[in-house]
């Protein structure tokens, strides 16, 4: 068990620090900090509308396997008392 465990805590690891520049990679939609930083400017140059819809689809997916990482490291901890 204890192999299994640290396989899911290095994955768990990995997705936590691919999940962040992903969310931040994502154009801001307006009235949040994007637009105080500067984000509204470059709005008007922001990328074409398939290479969107594939970082968002990685996103769900790293996001997806971060989530299920968090549920297996939860249950194996339960069963493992």
């Amino acid at each position: 068990m204890t192999a299994l465990r640290i396989t899911l805590q290095v994955l768990l690891v990995l997705t936590s620090l691919l999940l962040v520049p992903l969310v931040l990679l994502h154009k801001g939609k307006g009235g949040g900090l994007s637009d105080m930083f500067g984000g509204g400017i470059t709005a008007s140059a922001g990328s074409s509308g398939v290479a969107e819809r594939n970082l968002n689809r990685i996103t769900v997916g790293v996001a997806l396997t971060w989530t299920v990482m968090i549920v297996l490291l939860g249950l194996i901890e339960k069963f493992s008392e």
